[in-house]
This record gives C-alpha cells, sequence and structure tokens, in this order.
C-alpha cells in the first residue's frame, strides 16, 4: 500500500502552520521569529518569554521528568500571553490548534507568566 500524496500534502501544511505559528508567538514578544525554529536555542528563548530559567531546559531532555516542566511550559505560555487556564489546558490537549490561536488571534505577550505592568494589563 503506497502513501497518500494527500496525506503527504496535509502533513507538510500542518508542519508550516505550526512553524508560522511558533515565529509569529516571538515575534509577538519581541523576539526575532526565525530563533523559534532552531532546535535547542527556540526553547531557551521560549523558557526566558516565559519566566523560567535556562536550566529547565535539562529537565525536559530527562524522560519522564520532562512530563512536569512541559505541563507548567503550557500554563506558562497562556499566561505570558494573557490567557488564562483554559488556554494552557487547550495548549496541553490540543498544541498545534491553541498555539495557532494565540499567534493569529487577538493575544498579546504580556510578560513571563503574565507579570505586566498594570498599565500595560489596562490598555489591552
Amino acid at each position: 500500500m503506497s502513501s497518500s500524496p494527500i496525506y503527504a500534502i496535509v502533513m507538510i501544511a500542518t508542519v508550516f502552520l505550526v512553524v508560522a505559528s511558533m515565529w509569529r508567538l516571538f515575534a509577538k514578544a519581541g523576539e526575532a521569529g526565525w530563533k523559534s525554529i532552531v532546535p535547542i536555542y527556540g526553547t531557551v528563548v521560549m523558557l526566558r518569554l516565559v519566566g523560567r530559567p535556562w536550566w529547565w531546559l535539562l529537565l525536559m531532555l530527562v524522560p519522564l521528568v520532562n512530563l512536569i516542566p512541559g505541563i507548567m511550559l503550557c500554563f506558562d505560555i497562556a499566561k505570558a500571553y494573557g490567557k488564562g487556564t483554559g488556554a494552557g489546558f487547550g495548549i496541553l490537549l490540543l498544541g498545534p490548534i491553541f498555539v495557532m490561536w494565540l499567534a493569529f488571534g487577538d493575544a498579546r505577550y504580556v510578560g513571563p507568566a503574565g507579570n505586566a505592568p498594570a498599565a500595560m494589563k489596562r490598555a489591552a
């Protein structure tokens, strides 16, 4: 049984949308979008954007241990872009869809774990 060209097209389109979404999230946070596609460096930059230390990368490389920082990172991303716990669960369970929603929707980067100055929160 040969693989379907439609399947390949859908997979390529999905990868393109996820990369474009991450690029846009980085750009919303004032970082160069290309940083999102560099494997280790993109993770370090994302950790900085959500207010976590760089050494969390080491935790994320350990099997089973990586589940805890990975789950926490989903909620931190939601908070950093001005969304709540529901968006965190969305990123955790349906990552690509919710990342696209943050990237191309009205979400704004408000700082690490949502710690924006009060004036910035009122302006949004």
